[in-house]
């Protein structure tokens, strides 16, 4: 059994994580919680912590007594959007977190692997020319939250090339599924919608920018990318994680609207925009699949009913 940290492991991507490792059964799982979140099932109570990460000695403690394997770092605050009303915060928690996680597994003698998590957001604004994004196209972050990512991404870099720390990065695009706060699109859509359905708000749903393009996958197939990356990717190496496929945010809209139970109408909400966008974000994701032969398997609209489900279940 290889014993595994996952930070964040309450929370949308890490809970899924652990949970598709509970079912290889092959792993012995521990996880950091902060705040309230979603105990993955399989996981035993006593191998989840409460840690504030930005907590130096906790962290370094907890590494130090858990001794793990694997480190899959997914903790962090995770809102483009959000981060545009409080940067400091964004930044701070986010890179805070990333070194002393680093310097953590540093002590730690039975490391073998760690997983820093990037974002396509890393990418920002991109030209035509660009597309599809492979992981030589230069980095334009526009969001604080990007800026954060790109330090992350760097300084496991910089861990690898002064320590000889055995990190792998990867860059994952766009991914929803159930459990996903509705600070990101797809859950923001459906939220609404569950709640118009069940008569908890007026018939009509706000919406922002509809007109970007998102490359997105199902968070099942990217946790399964994350658990291959581990296995099979290269020391110090990047690598961009997608479906290939961008869909308009308004076709996504659509889609959700024609599950709908109750006829919506939609109409545009100017607080729901950022102050900067990127027009169209879509993954080459050539270098990773060429190891691994990872592929998404999951339809994006099987994905978009489950969320839709998910949230009707909860309001």
């Amino acid at each position: 059994m290889k014993r595994v940290l996952i930070t964040g492991i309450s929370g949308f991507a890490g809970s899924h994580l652990a949970e598709s490792l509970v079912r290889k059964k092959k792993y012995e799982i521990y996880g950091t919680v902060f705040g309230d979140g979603y105990q993955p099932v399989g996981v035993p109570k006593h191998q989840l912590v409460k840690l504030n990460l930005i907590d130096r000695e906790a962290t370094l403690t907890l590494i130090k007594k858990i001794q793990p394997e694997w480190i899959f770092h997914l903790a962090a605050l995770s809102s483009p959007a959000k981060s545009f009303f409080d940067p400091r915060e964004t930044l701070t928690n986010n890179i805070e977190a990333q070194v002393n996680i680093l310097d953590g597994a540093l002590g730690d003698k039975k490391i073998e692997r760690l997983l820093v998590i990037g974002s396509a957001e890393e990418y920002g604004q991109v030209t035509e020319n660009d597309l599809p994004i492979d992981e030589k196209v230069n980095l334009n972050p526009v969001s604080p939250y990007a800026v954060s990512k790109i330090a992350q991404d760097f300084l496991g870099r910089q861990y690898f090339l002064s320590h000889q720390l055995p990190v792998i990065r990867v860059r994952p695009f766009n991914h929803t599924g159930e459990r996903q706060a509705p600070l990101f699109v797809v859950p923001a859509f459906a939220k609404q919608i569950a709640e118009i359905e069940k008569s908890k708000t007026e018939a009509t749903m706000k919406v922002g920018n509809l007109k970007s393009y998102r490359d997105f996958s199902d968070v099942k197939d990217m946790v399964e990318a994350y658990r291959l990356a581990m296995e099979q990717g290269k020391l110090g190496e990047v690598y961009n994680l997608g479906s290939g496929q961008a869909y308009q945010i308004e076709r996504v809209l659509t889609e959700l609207l024609l599950m709908s139970r109750v006829k919506i109408k939609v109409v545009t909400d100017p607080k729901r925009w950022q102050p900067s966008d990127v027009p169209k974000l879509v993954a080459d994701s050539g270098k990773f699949k060429r190891l691994t032969g990872w592929q998404t398997t999951i339809p994006f609209s099987e994905t978009l009913t489950r969320v839709l489900d998910y949230w009707r279940k909860q309001i």
